[in-house]
């Protein structure tokens, strides 16, 4: 496959291509879209980070992020980063955040933080795993209704997902040495299955008492949208009851393991 090269972009014209781009990957009302050119510009003139991934001329993603201060130290929010379907598995999304973290580095800047779906196995595998980043809270409904092709119809329950740049997880798992957790050796070890699958494809509430807690997660939600959205609601209502009460309670969430499994440890009192 030929290189993936990111660049960070402020001209008016690769602005618009992010926008565009990204009205593609999300499938967006032309009323709502998730940026503007505009808004772009402005980010990118005060200082905002904003980047675009291609291959043999090819857009294949791009990223925008601001500074903010949420965690309590400086840090960079990315706002949104997407990814075209067709790259997919070639590595475009990491080479995006690593760039991103060196971006950030080079500026004296520790921490990024972003939002993500906790219901969407692949993208908690990537941000959890293959970055090694941790959440550091649930927000439910953050945005409240969206319009979009991937989001329509559901609530907006959102992990933030803290990176922090510095720390030997971070930098291994940036170098291509991430650590999955293995959840047969957590059973074995007393771990509890916190929320599973029943037979119909619904979610189980188990054993939330246990120091280690797996909650589960459906394969592919954004399809059950479309197919079963009544299913698709119970795992939202699930997710938020075991995993946000947990994270309510102090529990921190230790990865993801890519069957579909959020490994939580329960802080002990």
């Amino acid at each position: 496959m030929p290189p993936v090269t990111v660049l960070e972009v402020t001209d008016p014209p690769d602005l618009g291509r992010i926008c565009q781009l990204f009205g593609q990957i999300w499938s967006e009302d032309p009323g709502d879209p998730a940026v503007t050119p505009t808004l772009l510009r402005a980010l990118s003139y005060a200082g905002g980070y904003v980047s675009t991934a291609e291959a043999e001329g090819q857009l294949l993603g791009a990223c925008v992020g601001f500074l903010g201060s949420a965690g309590g130290n400086m840090e960079l929010h990315s706002h949104i980063a997407g990814v075209t379907a067709a790259a997919r598995g070639r590595g475009v999304g990491f080479a995006l955040k690593t760039h991103q973290r060196t971006w950030a580095l080079e500026r004296g800047i520790e921490q990024i933080s972003w939002t993500f779906d906790p219901l969407v196995r692949r993208n908690a595998s990537f941000n959890l795993t293959r970055l090694a980043a941790r959440p550091r809270a649930y927000l439910e409904n953050f945005y409240g209704p969206l319009t979009d092709g991937i989001n329509a119809g559901d609530d907006t329950d959102r992990l933030v997902a803290e990176w922090r740049l510095r720390d030997e997880r971070v930098a291994l798992a940036c170098a291509g040495s991430a650590v999955e957790p293995d959840v047969d050796r957590l059973l074995a070890d007393g771990a509890a299955v916190g929320l599973s699958t029943d037979s119909a494809g619904r979610p189980v509430v188990g054993n939330l008492e246990a120091p280690t807690v797996l909650v589960g997660v459906p394969t592919d939600v954004e399809r059950l949208r479309v197919t079963d959205p009544a299913a698709a609601a119970a795992w939202r209502r699930g997710v938020r009851q075991v995993l946000g009460g947990l994270l309510a309670d102090g529990a921190q969430v230790d990865g993801f393991a890519r069957a579909g499994w959020y490994v939580v440890q329960r802080v002990r009192r």
